[in-house]
């Protein structure tokens, strides 16, 4: 996989958009939820130009049923692909475009993780800005090995998750 960090593009949104609306279309009662996650969801943040894509759906297993309508949109069917419990779909080959997240409303903990994330990065621009510096670092040091580039990030995203699940509990309304 080619590796590339942009300047944020506000047109990520209207791609995501674009998906949400195909995938709507495809799982229709099946789905709970779908959400913009990952950096292209984040103003400002330099990011791989890929849209993440978190699916709630009502069960795991049924998101199966649902694969060749997925690859006729183009994506790339992947399974749990390391994680148990979860459905990943990838678009764009070795210039992806696209990468879907799916899992069952019951999987709090990966859901959560995943939006809290998000929604802290949305709030502390300090911390995002450190996570875009580390991400060009990364890709100009592996330019094309996506586990050494992912390996990099691993500990500064365990540190926010960390810290983004905690403010998430401490912003919780009463």
């Amino acid at each position: 996989m080619n590796i590339r960090v942009v300047e944020h593009n506000p047109n990520w949104k209207y791609e995501y958009l674009n998906e949400e609306y195909l995938i709507k279309e495809i799982l229709q009662e099946e789905l709970v939820n779908i959400f913009h996650i990952g950096s292209t969801s984040i103003q400002n943040l330099k990011a791989k130009p890929i849209i993440d894509i978190l699916l709630v759906v009502n069960d795991i297993e049924k998101l199966d049923n649902y694969s060749d309508q997925f690859e006729k949109l183009g994506y790339e069917v992947m399974g749990e692909f390391g994680i148990k419990r979860r459905r990943y779909y990838r678009k764009g080959g070795d210039n992806r475009t696209h990468q879907i997240h799916a899992f069952q409303y019951d999987n709090i903990q990966e859901i959560e993780r995943h939006l809290s994330f998000r929604d802290y990065l949305r709030q502390n621009q300090t911390v995002s800005n450190e996570y875009g510096i580390l991400k060009v670092e990364l890709a100009h040091k592996f330019p094309n090995d996506i586990e050494s580039y992912s390996d990099g990030k691993d500990a500064f995203i365990k540190r926010i998750e960390k810290e983004a699940l905690k403010w998430h509990w401490l912003n919780r309304g009463n």
